[in-house]
């Protein structure tokens, strides 16, 4: 009988209960703010690390978790007797953390030369609950006796439909980040442009700029709505860093949609080390790419 493990990092966001009741394991990343270091999940909420970014004079930097941190972890999971371990792990193309996962598979064939243990390594290709809340449901078809080659599929199936919009309220970390020009930061803070971000396989483009706050709710649903025309019963999810304009985004998309998110969630640390301390996510499923 297979004994299986479910490996993620800390940039999935998922609650703790969650990752407890599904026996999920999150590997956390280190944050640098101001040359102090913060450990994901464990130094502080999201919610202390936002008050943290407002207040701080630069913004956060993060460290990948390294190849020897993952192997270490692998031999934990041959030592325990797992037959196989799903490792699913932050959009490769943002982090070097893929990576190291697979110079970890290497290195614990030198650290474990006779283990027969299977490393099922997943990309991602996005960040937060966008992937943390699939794991939750390949965890539990797992648990319930689904195959274990269907539920990596219907995960991956997933990921090729997952799209983000964004709407950020501050852009120091977004210029920072180079999710948007330093140019259209200063256009922005001079004008009071806000951009309207899209998301797919972690690669960003600017679909729109609203004047005015008000209009980023609006704008993040009209654009959600043109990107899954032709869907039914449209899955999505709600994101945000603990600002109140969440309640004016639940609002709108439940009117829009016809029903509620699946999900509403803290964006985590190293998600608004990118994003910056003031954001809304809309998460959908849109129509699968090629």
């Amino acid at each position: 009988m297979n004994k299986i493990a479910i490996l993620t990092d800390s940039s999935c966001d998922i609650p703790q209960e969650l990752a407890d009741k599904y026996g999920i394991d999150i590997m956390s990343f280190h944050i640098t703010l101001d040359g102090e270091d913060y450990l994901e999940r464990v130094s502080c909420t999201s919610e202390e690390f936002y008050d943290l970014m407002r207040k701080a004079k630069g913004v956060p930097s993060t460290a990948a978790i390294t190849p020897i941190q993952f192997c270490e972890k692998y031999c934990e999971y041959v030592d325990a007797g797992y037959t196989d371990v799903i490792h699913v792990t932050i959009n490769s193309t943002g982090s070097s953390t893929y990576n190291n996962a697979v110079m970890a598979e290497g290195m614990l064939r030198e650290e474990r030369p006779e283990h027969k243990m299977r490393i099922h390594l997943l990309d991602s290709h996005t960040y937060s609950m966008v992937f943390g809340w699939y794991v939750c449901e390949m965890a539990r078809k797992l648990r319930n006796g689904a195959e274990l080659r269907h539920a990596i599929g219907e995960f991956q199936d997933k990921m090729n439909c997952m799209e983000i919009i964004l709407g950020p309220y501050s852009l120091k970390q977004m210029k920072k980040s180079g999710r948007i020009s330093a140019a259209a930061a200063f256009a922005g803070e001079l004008l009071g442009l806000r951009p309207i971000i899209r998301m797919v396989d972690g690669k960003t483009t600017v679909e729109n700029k609203v004047r005015g706050d008000d209009k980023v709710v609006p704008s993040m649903v009209e654009l959600c709505k043109k990107r899954t025309e032709g869907l039914e019963d449209v899955e999505y999810m709600l994101g945000y860093t603990g600002i109140d304009q969440i309640e004016d985004l639940t609002k709108a998309a439940r009117k829009a949609f016809g029903h509620g998110p699946v999900a509403t969630f803290l964006l985590g640390g190293v998600v608004s080390a990118n994003t910056g301390p003031d954001t809304l996510a809309l998460v959908y499923l849109g129509h699968p790419r090629g």
